[in-house]
């Protein structure tokens, strides 16, 4: 029996032996394929920058600034030959780690808008507007690839993949040529000096050492390769949960907003409240305390009854136009009824300013995003009446790729800034609760641009699209 059990216990460790070294084998095997694979990824865009940037030396050579050109050729070439590869490389890195490790790393490409042109025959991109078709497609295509989380990471991987390849192979390969070397000094060793000689026990030390990194080195390679695996699932990976920090600034986004606008709707409230006390239910009162005097003076002083008749008729008019005055200020009927673009025609003309105003809105808003955007248009526009010495105003509200886009452009003397007032601030805060931005443009002498982008949904099937001067 013991026989049996010395017998068993010698195969199991062979065949693990023989398992260990098939993997390793298959390691090798792999690690290869990477670091063959990395070759033309890396020396593609270099000898591409080189030979960008002697020619252009060559070619400038009789200019004095011929290095700064020629350095410029190659960062350029360089990157335009790279970016070639960032799509195949993350392409063929999922696919090789879906078949060794079954490693699946789906991916989602953020769908890139087409080209709009507009009525005055610009190329809109999405977020900028420019006159040549070719650069407003190169121009969106660097803008999408640079907010592209997909391709984003895939461009990291395209830079981190060469470092992680060539360091892996660096310590099995050093693992192997250190182990192939002891073998060759063993060799030596032993034919220089004999079996007899002291130099056997040298060479049979550097044998067993050869020996030992080598199968080091042939063990170790699959471990190379699932380090390799990891890294790149790391990087591109798009399940991947949320960075610790990334959720807590997130959550303190959240709050902030949260708290501005229940701090908004909050003043709201008490201004509407203090409209109401202050001016309709004042009059109310007051004429129905003339409705009382009138009451008692019909029978003895009817002229005067009379006369406090007119004059509580010219209150009860005024109540109501108050009234109407403090409806329209919480939400104006014309935005209600018309959408965002025609109340922005019927606030230019009531400005104190010539404004100008272009619309493009395919469909009707969401009621939340048109109250703020048109808020925040009549919050600009008196600012640009009171503080800009501005003669004339521009409005332009397009909705493009998800986003309402409202530009504000006057021509007055610029220097706007938010922390000089509460109106830019409350803007802002109004933007915030829909996760949108403001942006300034606004240098000493003028003019000033203000952008506000809100993301959002149309709601209706409204079309407004128009070009008119009020």
């Amino acid at each position: 029996m013991a026989t049996v059990s010395r017998i068993s216990g010698g195969g199991a460790v062979r065949a693990r032996t023989e398992a260990a070294l098939l993997a390793g084998a298959l390691g090798l095997a792999r690690l290869s394929l990477l670091v063959v694979g990395v070759v033309p990824v890396v020396a593609v865009p270099v000898l591409g920058a080189l030979f960008a940037g002697a020619t252009v030396a060559w070619m400038l050579d009789s200019y004095y600034p011929a290095a700064l050109f020629a350095l410029f050729a190659a960062v350029v070439a360089g990157l335009a030959l790279a970016g070639v590869f960032v799509r195949p490389v993350a392409r063929r890195t999922r696919a090789r780690l879906g078949s060794w490790y079954e490693l699946r790393m789906p991916v989602s490409y953020t769908p890139r808008p087409a080209l709009e042109a507009d009525a005055r025959g610009h190329w809109w991109t999405g977020y900028s507007y420019h006159r040549s078709h070719s650069v407003a497609r190169f121009a969106q295509l660097l803008h999408w690839a640079a907010r592209d989380r997909a391709t984003r990471t895939e461009m990291l991987w395209l830079v981190v993949s060469p470092f992680v390849v060539v360091a892996l192979a660096a310590v099995i390969a050093g693992l192997l040529a250190g182990g192939v070397a002891y073998l060759v000094v063993a060799a030596v060793s032993y034919k220089s000096y004999g079996p007899t000689s002291t130099g056997a026990t040298t060479a049979l030390f550097s044998t067993l050492l050869g020996l030992a990194l080598i199968a080091a080195g042939v063990l170790l390679a699959p471990q190379a390769v699932r380090a390799y695996a990891e890294v790149a699932r790391r990087v591109l990976d798009q399940d991947g949960r949320a960075s610790h920090a990334q959720l807590t600034r997130r959550v303190a986004e959240l709050t902030e907003t949260r708290a501005d606008a229940v701090g908004s709707q909050a003043a709201e409230l008490r201004r509407i409240e203090r409209d109401l006390h202050d001016g309709a239910q004042a009059r109310l009162v007051a004429i129905g305390m003339t409705l009382g005097t009138i009451e008692h003076l019909m029978e003895t002083d009817p002229s005067a009854a009379r006369q406090l008749l007119s004059e509580a008729r010219q209150s009860s008019a005024r109540a109501l136009q108050e009234l109407r005055d403090l409806v329209r200020g919480i939400h104006p009927p014309v935005l209600a009824e018309r959408g965002l673009g025609d109340a922005v025609r019927a606030l230019a003309l009531d400005s104190a300013l010539p404004t100008e105003v272009y619309v493009d809105l395919p469909d009707r808003l969401p009621a939340p995003v048109e109250a703020t955007a048109y808020f925040s248009v009549c919050e600009l526009l008196a600012n640009a009446a009171k503080h800009s010495g501005a003669e004339q105003v521009w409005v332009d509200i397009l909705y493009r790729a998800g986003r309402l886009r409202v530009t504000v452009t006057d021509d007055g003397g610029g220097v706007a800034d938010p922390t000089r007032g509460t109106g830019l601030r409350g803007i802002e805060r109004r933007l915030g609760t829909f996760d949108g931005v403001l942006a300034i443009d606004s240098t000493s002498g003028g003019p000033t641009t203000i952008t506000l982008e809100l993301p959002c949904e149309l709601s209706s099937q409204r079309t407004s699209t128009s070009f008119e001067k009020a």
